[in-house]
C-alpha cells in the first residue's frame, strides 16, 4: 500500500477482491430484495387471496413497497454504526439480516392454512429485508469507494451498481431453472419456495467472501486520528452545507435513477405479463436477457464518468429517458402483443354510465359500471369513460349487450363472461409467444432503457461518496438514497399499477416515472458539480 488523501491506498490486487467481495455480497442482497418481485404472480395468490386479480396485486405491490419504506430506517441505523463502528462489520449485519429474513419468506404458510397471519408475517420480513438494504448500499459504495482514488472511482464503484441489476437477474434465473426443474403443479404448490431458501446457501458465500476483507483505509485513518463522528445521523442534519447536499442527492440522484431502473425491469416485466399477456415464462427470459445485456452499461457510464465527470452522463441520461420512456414502451407494446394492439386501435372499448366510480383496493364494486371496469382494467383492456344516464359499452361502433352480464358472479367469473365477449370482437386473451423478430424488438427497447439505467446508475455511488465528508459519509449518502430509492421509487410498481387500473391505459402510470424524472433532471442541472471528479471539500456548498 501507498499513501494518499491521509490513508493507504490499497494495491491492484486488493481492490479486485474488495470490489469482487462488495460486490458478489450486493448481488445476493438484491436478489434477495427482488426474489419476491420476481414471484410475484404466485405469491399475490398464496398471501394475499382476495378473489380479485387486480387488489390481489396492488395488495401484493403495496407490502412490496413496505420493505422499501424502512429502508430509510435501516439506512439511519446502520448509517450511524457505520460511521462510528467501521464499513466492514456494518454490512456483514446488513447481509446476514438479509439472507435470514428472505429464507423466512419462504416457510410461511400459505394465506389459506393460517389465515390473516401469513400476510403479516410476510409484511414483518420485508420490514426486515428493508432495513437491511438500507444499510447495504451505503456500506458497499462507501467501502469500494473509500478504496479507490478519484480518477477511478466511477470505474471501481459501478461494479456495485452493476451488482443490482446482477441480483435481478439472478432471482430470474433461479425461478427459471426451478420452474423448469419441476412440474406445473409442484412449482405452484410448493417449489417456488426454494428459490427463497436458496438464500442462505447464497448467504454463505457472502459472508465467506466478505469475512476476508480489511477495514476501510479511510475509516481506519479517521479511527486512528480520533475523528470518527459522535452522532452521524445529527451531523448529517447540521454538517455545513449538508441540508442542501442531501436535498440534491435525494432528488437529483436517488429518485430520478431508481425510478429509471425499476421502470425498466419490473414495470417491464409487469408490462408484458400483464397488459400485453406474454407468457410469464418468455417474458422472464426476455427481461433478463435484456438485464444480462444492459448490465455493463453501468461500468461503462461509471468509467466515463471518470473522465467527463459526474454531472455530464447523468443528466443526459435523465433528458433522454424523458424524450423515450413512451416511444420505448409503445414499441415494445407493438411488438410483444400486435394483435391486442391492433385491436385497441380498431376496436376501442368505450364505457359510458352512472355511478362508475371504480376503486381498484375494494375486494368487490360497489355498482354494476365499477365492475364492468374492475373487470376491464383485470384484463388488460383498454378503454375510454364518460358520463352518461345509463351503462353502456360499445365496442368498435358496436354496441354490447349487458343484459345477460353475470353482475351477482365474483370477479374471476365474470371476467371470463367479458373476455368471452370481446373475443367474439376479435379480441385474443390467450397468452402469446412473440416470434424471433418480434422478441428482438422487445429486447432492444429493454436494452435501450437499461443503457439510460446505467447512464444515470453507473456514475451514482461515486457521486454520492464525494458529495460528503468521510466522518459522516456512511450516513449522508445512505439517507437521502434510500428515502428516494425506497418511497419515490419503491412505490413505483403500486402507484403505476394503481394509475392503470383507474385509467385503464397500460401506458399511463409511466407518466410517474416521467414526473419524477424530471424533477431529478432540473434538481440535477441546478444542484450537481461539472468538473473532474473530486474528493469531497469543504468549499464545496
Amino acid at each position: 500500500m501507498h499513501e494518499v488523501n491521509g490513508a493507504s491506498e490499497p494495491t491492484a490486487a486488493e481492490i479486485r477482491l474488495v470490489v469482487a467481495a462488495s460486490s458478489v455480497g450486493t448481488v445476493f442482497e438484491w436478489y434477495d430484495f427482488f426474489i419476491y418481485g420476481t414471484l410475484g404472480a404466485i405469491l399475490s395468490k398464496a398471501f394475499f387471496p382476495t378473489g380479485n386479480a387486480t387488489l390481489e396485486m396492488l395488495l401484493f405491490w403495496l407490502v412490496f413497497a413496505v420493505g422499501f419504506g424502512f429502508r430509510p430506517l435501516g439506512a439511519v441505523l446502520f448509517g450511524y454504526l457505520g460511521d462510528r463502528l467501521g464499513r466492514k462489520y456494518t454490512f456483514l449485519v446488513t447481509v446476514t439480516l438479509m439472507g435470514i429474513a428472505t429464507a423466512g419468506v419462504g416457510l410461511i404458510p400459505p394465506a389459506s392454512q393460517i389465515g390473516y397471519a401469513a400476510p403479516a408475517l410476510v409484511i414483518f420480513l420485508r420490514i426486515l429485508q428493508g432495513l437491511a438494504l438500507g444499510g447495504e448500499y451505503g456500506g458497499a459504495a462507501v467501502y469500494v469507494a473509500e478504496h479507490a482514488a478519484p480518477e477511478r472511482r466511477g470505474f471501481f464503484t459501478s461494479f456495485i451498481q452493476s451488482s443490482v441489476v446482477g441480483g435481478f437477474v439472478l432471482s430470474l434465473v433461479v425461478v427459471l431453472v426451478c420452474k423448469g426443474a419441476m412440474s406445473k403443479d409442484v412449482w405452484e404448490a410448493w417449489g417456488w419456495r426454494v428459490p427463497f431458501l436458496l438464500s442462505l446457501a447464497l448467504l454463505a458465500v457472502s459472508l465467506w467472501m466478505r469475512l476476508k476483507l480489511s477495514e476501510s483505509p479511510v475509516f481506519q485513518a479517521m479511527k486512528e486520528s480520533g475523528e470518527i463522528a459522535g452522532n452521524p445521523f445529527i451531523e448529517s442534519l447540521t454538517y455545513p452545507g449538508n441540508p442542501k447536499r442531501l436535498f440534491v442527492a435525494l432528488f437529483a440522484v436517488a429518485a430520478g435513477l431508481t425510478v429509471i431502473f425499476y421502470t425498466a425491469m419490473f414495470t417491464g416485466l409487469s408490462f408484458l405479463k400483464g397488459p400485453m399477456r406474454v407468457d410469464d415464462t418468455y417474458a422472464e427470459l426476455i427481461v433478463g436477457l435484456a438485464c444480462v445485456i444492459g448490465m455493463p452499461f453501468s461500468v461503462v457510464f461509471g468509467h466515463i464518468s471518470d473522465k467527463v465527470g459526474r454531472k455530464l452522463p447523468i443528466v443526459l441520461g435523465y433528458l433522454a429517458m424523458l424524450v423515450l420512456v413512451f416511444p420505448m414502451f409503445w414499441m415494445i407494446g407493438a411488438a410483444a402483443n400486435p394483435g391486442l394492439a391492433d385491436m385497441a386501435r380498431r376496436q376501442p372499448v368505450a364505457v359510458s354510465g352512472p355511478d362508475c366510480g371504480y376503486n381498484p383496493f375494494a375486494a368487490e364494486q360497489a355498482t354494476q359500471c365499477s365492475k364492468l371496469l374492475a373487470d376491464l382494467s383485470a384484463s388488460g383492456v383498454r378503454y375510454t369513460l364518460s358520463e352518461g344516464p345509463q351503462l353502456a359499452m360499445s365496442i368498435g361502433t358496436d354496441a354490447a349487450s349487458l343484459e345477460a352480464y353475470p353482475w351477482a358472479e365474483k370477479g374471476p367469473a365474470r371476467g371470463k363472461a367479458l373476455q368471452a365477449m370481446l373475443g367474439e370482437a376479435g379480441y385474443n386473451f390467450a397468452k402469446v409467444v412473440p416470434d424471433f423478430g418480434r422478441s428482438a424488438v422487445i429486447v432492444l427497447g429493454l436494452v435501450v432503457l437499461m443503457a439510460l439505467t446505467g447512464a444515470t446508475y453507473g456514475p451514482a455511488a461515486s457521486v454520492l461518496a464525494e458529495m460528503f465528508p468521510a466522518r459522516i459519509r456512511y450516513s449522508s449518502m445512505s439517507i437521502p438514497y434510500h428515502i428516494g430509492t425506497g418511497y419515490l421509487g419503491g412505490f413505483l410498481p403500486l402507484i403505476s399499477a394503481l394509475i392503470v387500473a383507474k385509467t385503464g391505459d397500460p401506458y399511463a402510470g409511466l407518466w410517474y416515472t416521467w414526473v419524477v424524472v424530471l424533477v431529478a433532471f432540473v434538481v440535477g442541472i441546478w444542484g450537481l458539480k461539472g468538473g473532474p471528479p473530486r474528493d469531497f471539500s469543504h468549499d464545496d456548498a
